[in-house]
């Protein structure tokens, strides 16, 4: 992914609410499980990782996408935002 593609994905991010949290329990198979069926409907995903977790929000980030498929397009604080493009017919087309 390009800075240019990731500058773009940003944008876009900018106006999501976060679609899970993560709390004390961290980062559980279920949570993960559910991240991957929501790219099922979006590509573009923001997670909130909440105060009450211990673990770095960006080894989280990188747990899921490898978990996901899916790319981290950041980690500012402790939000998190995914990127996977649907194989079939993607929503988002990005710039080159």
């Amino acid at each position: 992914m390009t800075s240019k593609q990731r500058a773009y994905l940003m944008s876009l991010a900018s106006k999501l609410n976060p679609v899970f949290q993560i709390g004390k329990s961290s980062l559980t198979p279920e949570i993960t499980e559910a991240i991957g069926e929501c790219f099922h409907n979006n590509e573009l995903i923001k997670v909130a990782v909440l105060k009450n977790c211990m673990d770095d929000p960006r080894a989280i980030a990188e747990t899921v996408a490898e978990r996901t498929h899916s790319q981290v397009v950041q980690v500012i604080g402790k939000k998190i935002v995914l990127y996977k493009p649907d194989k079939d017919k993607p929503k988002i087309e990005l710039p080159k």
